[in-house]
């Protein structure tokens, strides 16, 4: 096992040291050897910070159904960073109980937020893969060790991603939310694989999938420095989508792999008013990169003659909140501009 392959592990925090600290303890706890981990904490304005420094320093107990917390592991040897130092630090850590902690002033969003943890991986740490993991997941002990083990097998893989279930699903931990996915063009719409569906075996086989969610995505170095990182222009979602469509278009291959196994909050990373702009705006963005005129032309009808009116139904009629239909419409207008 000591050969197993480097993996850096990069976690974006904003606001959310609850669900980072339990995140974390679940990462100390796998069972793959050859690692480090990346906390990149967005422009934070709570104590986050503190608290995740209060967590590696064996101070700040972990609660969950998942998992028993352990002190073994406990303090972690961390290294802190402002984003300036980040960019040029050469520091080293231990082999054991590595973190990094690097802290924005700002809020950069997923698409930069992971791509300063990644260029910082290459430049000091060396990886031959990066794993991008939502804050809001706990894993399962061998998740990384099934992930790797499979890339590897196949130097034509670019991206694997694990069964993902719902962390709390009325009181289940065995639904399902992503098993593969598949991506329509002319609707620009990525759609999971088996979600709410109840697992019994019926996605236990490895499969090519058209993307794997950026909650847990494993990718190759070699391929992100073909293909490059993540587009920031896409702030909040659609970034992932856009990687697999680039590596897809580049001839690699994208894996679904359900022995490694993760849960995933889903909610906690989805609410908001600006969400809602960023992920209509976002959607326009990838179609016309990646569609046909065609299926751009398909998209446009089926957006206004359909997908517009739904979303503003939800808003207006259903959840009675003016500011999300606004945020709507202006997302329709700058996807439409950009």
């Amino acid at each position: 096992m000591d050969a197993m392959p480097r993996v850096s592990i990069v976690i974006l925090n904003w606001n959310g040291w609850k669900d980072t600290i339990e995140c974390l303890e679940s990462v100390y706890q796998i069972t793959y050897p050859n690692y480090d981990v990346i906390v990149v904490d967005n422009g934070s304005e709570n104590e986050s910070v503190e608290k995740i420094k209060e967590y590696a320093e064996g101070k700040l107990r972990v609660e969950s159904r998942f998992f028993a917390y352990t002190t073994e592991n406990k303090p972690l040897q961390y290294v802190e960073y402002s984003l300036e130092e980040a960019e040029k630090a050469v520091v080293h850590l231990p082999p054991n109980g590595k973190l990094i902690l690097i802290k924005s002033d700002k809020n950069f969003g997923f698409a930069e937020g992971n791509n300063i943890a990644i260029r910082y991986a290459f430049k000091v740490l060396n990886p031959e893969y990066i794993l991008l993991l939502n804050n809001d997941t706990v894993v399962d002990r061998v998740f990384l060790t099934e992930l790797v083990n499979i890339t590897e097998s196949d130097e034509r893989i670019a991206f694997a991603g694990p069964k993902n279930y719902y962390y709390d699903y009325y009181g289940r931990t065995d639904v399902i939310n992503f098993a593969g996915g598949k991506i329509t063009l002319w609707k620009a719409k990525s759609e999971h694989i088996g979600i709410r569906e109840f697992d019994e075996g019926q996605y236990d086989c490895i499969t090519n999938t058209d993307y794997v969610t950026g909650a847990c995505l494993l990718a190759r170095r070699e391929v992100l420095e073909a293909i490059g990182l993540l587009d920031p222009v896409y702030f909040l979602y659609w970034e992932e989508t856009d990687w697999c469509m680039r590596a897809k278009n580049a001839g690699y291959k994208l894996i679904y792999v359900p022995s490694a196994k993760i849960w995933h909050k889903v909610a906690a990373s989805q609410k908001g008013v600006t969400n809602k702009f960023f992920f209509v705006r976002n959607s326009f963005i990838f179609a016309k990169r990646y569609a046909s005129k065609a299926q751009y032309a398909g998209y446009l009808l089926y957006f206004f003659g359909f997908k517009l009116w739904q979303l503003s139904g939800i808003s207006i009629i259903y959840r009675r909140n003016a500011k999300e239909w606004i945020s709507i419409v202006k997302g329709t207008f700058e996807g439409i501009r950009t």
